[in-house]
């Protein structure tokens, strides 16, 4: 821009004055592209161990997931805790390398690998550049069948869980989600009991827990590997042949269902904090298996009763009623029947106002109609963004691990948006008023009992049980 300061100011004000022209009119929405989920191929090797294969081959990069069935369902009972324990120190040596010297070895390679346990397996996860899949996988299958569990970090790793346990008791999301599970399953379930275990298991836990554990769990008959990336069929079947097929072990012991749901029926607990300012709230009761024909419409169902920003749920405590900063609902699937819960952190002062709505939101979305612009929103979402959900081999191979895990079948994700958009308003509400019991439901609140108490007794849905945070991390006989 040239000119005088004068004449330069003079050019922007008119700039700044002219009308703009009208916005062109955004482009409309097209049809959705077709997704095919990557090929799937199965065998089994001669000493029982899984394998699942899909070749992708648009990086030269492989993930590969160790799936064994040793969760947290698999604990012996007084054990509660060994779990996860035992899969925390895959890593920490095997074979003849140190912690320090496996984890130099891996970054040479430019390879990660990690393991945990939740409550259905054990996973060792590792990702490798193709080209140092035959090495990496060796350490995997050496970190696999002879773990070392050193005594020094198996007392880092426990004293780390109890340091855990402490500071839950000071969280009031993670109290109120261990409270919701000790009030719907029964008391001597497993899923009652934290995953990672109590004070108590935890502290009488020692490595020889870990090492009976790991016998009794980590065989080839309770093996799935799955693999996902730059391969071929073939040439995965060849390398875990190579490194796990001399593997022996026998059937590991049944599992003991976790999920018995409690008998008591409704309930009202309240952990206590006193001083706090907020209150946690969770409403719900023990859900359906995975497995469930009704899956899609209780999909579906819960999406639009709190499983997205604009569902029911949200709408009524954030916008309409301002009570909270965001209300939630969900199914926890798992193998086993796992809870379904609405949750919502709320000011201690509108704690049974907030309960109400919820437990109006309940009622509404089992006994009256879904509109079709909430089931549409509902379809759309979970239709558009499923595709964007598998785009690296690690999520392609945790997919895959679901599918093993839950017992789906090997096209579940190719007609995954076809069976969301078949889900009716009626399949709905059938759903939900199947699933759904409100003579089950548990509520929990964790608040301050001088505020909140009150408030849950004149809810009128059961008699209000105060507790400790204590006696959700201590052990069974604490509560």
């Amino acid at each position: 821009m040239t000119g005088t300061l004068e004449q330069q100011g003079d050019a922007v004000s008119a700039l700044a004055t002219r009308p703009m022209p009208p916005a062109p009119p955004r482009p409309a929405p097209g049809t959705p592209r077709p997704y095919h989920f990557p090929a799937v191929h199965r065998t089994m090797l001669a000493n029982g161990v899984r394998l699942i294969v899909a070749p992708v081959t648009r990086l030269p990069l492989v993930t590969v997931l160790a799936l064994v069935d040793a969760g947290a369902t698999a604990d012996p009972a007084g054990e509660e805790g060994v779990a996860q324990l035992t899969a925390s120190l895959l890593t920490e040596g095997a074979g003849d390398l140190s912690g320090a010297a496996l984890a130099d070895r891996l970054e040479s390679m430019g390879s990660a690998l990690d393991a945990g346990a939740d409550w259905d397996a054990s996973v060792t996860r590792l990702t490798t550049l193709r080209g140092r899949l035959d090495e990496a996988l060796a350490l995997m299958a050496t970190v696999l069948r002879a773990p070392r569990f050193p005594d020094d970090e198996f007392a880092r790793l426990r004293d780390e869980r109890l340091a855990t346990l402490l500071q839950l008791r000071s969280e009031p999301r993670a109290l109120a989600s261990e409270a919701l599970d000790r009030m719907v399953f029964d008391p001597r379930a497993r899923y009652a009991r934290p995953d990672g275990g109590s004070m108590r298991s935890v502290r009488a836990l020692d490595r020889d827990a870990v090492v009976r554990f790991h016998a009794a769990r980590y065989t080839p008959p309770a093996t799935t590997i799955v693999i996902a990336g730059d391969v071929t069929p073939d040439g995965a079947v060849a390398l875990v042949e190579r490194h796990l097929g001399d593997w022996a072990g026998a059937p590991p012991p049944a599992l003991v269902a976790p999920d018995t749901p409690s008998s008591a029926g409704r309930t009202v607990t309240l952990v206590a904090r006193p001083g706090a300012a907020q209150a946690e709230l969770r409403v719900g009761h023990a859900g359906p298996v995975r497995t469930t024909p009704d899956y899609f419409a209780l999909l579906l169902g819960n999406a639009v009763l709190g499983g997205l920003f604009g569902s029911r749920l949200n709408l009524n405590l954030r916008e309409r009623h301002g009570y909270t900063y965001g209300a939630h609902s969900g199914f926890d699937w798992r193998r086993f029947r796992a809870p379904f819960s609405m949750d919502a952190a709320v000011q201690s002062e509108v704690t049974a106002a907030a309960a109400r709505e919820m437990l109006a939101e309940f009622e509404a979305i089992r006994t009256g109609d879904v509109r079709d612009d909430e089931l549409s929103l509902a379809r759309d979402y979970l239709d558009g963004v499923f595709p964007i959900r598998f785009e690296t081999t690690r999520a392609i191979a945790g997919a895959l691990a679901t599918l093993a895990t839950l017992g789906l079948p090997d096209d579940y994700h190719d007609s995954y948006r076809a069976n969301v958009r078949a889900v009716t308003a009626a399949d709905v509400r059938a759903a939900m008023a199947a699933h759904l019991d409100p003579a089950r439901l548990a509520i929990v609140a964790v608040g301050d009992p001088a505020l909140v108490h009150e408030q849950l007794a004149s809810l009128g849905h059961a008699e209000v049980r105060t507790i400790d945070p204590a006696a959700l991390t201590d052990g069974d006989d604490a509560a």
